[in-house]
């Protein structure tokens, strides 16, 4: 399938399409006229980078966890690379969530204290 198809079929931009095999973690055959043509796993391999991207990993995580979570697919555990990537990513989480936490809390002290013509001003 040409990428035009392929980016229909996995919601995809071409323009992403592009970038993901630039950065490879999608492979296509170039026809003999220079299309790109991709074959029918190419639809499901796409939806999973984005499902991983959606998770927060990185192309270059992606890339470099493929054959992980390529064996993952055919039903075997994650390997421990995949697994670390995973807790390091919660743990990234875990602090991004305590650091909007201690934000939210000076925003309201201030708020507690602020005069109301300053309260007005910030609603």
């Amino acid at each position: 399938m040409q990428v035009g198809d392929l980016a229909k079929q996995s919601g995809a931009s071409i323009r992403s399409l592009h970038y993901y095999e630039q950065m490879g973690v999608l492979q296509a055959r170039r026809q003999p006229n220079g299309y790109r043509e991709y074959d029918e796993q190419a639809i499901e391999r796409v939806r999973w980078i984005r499902k991983l991207l959606g998770l927060g990993l990185s192309l270059e995580d992606i890339r470099l966890l493929a054959p992980c979570f390529e064996r993952n697919e055919a039903g075997e555990p994650l390997c421990s690379a995949a697994v670390a990537k995973y807790q390091r990513k919660l743990a990234e989480i875990d602090e991004q969530m305590r650091e909007l936490q201690e934000l939210r809390e000076r925003i309201q002290r201030y708020l507690k204290t602020a005069s109301p013509q300053e309260k007005e001003m910030y609603l």
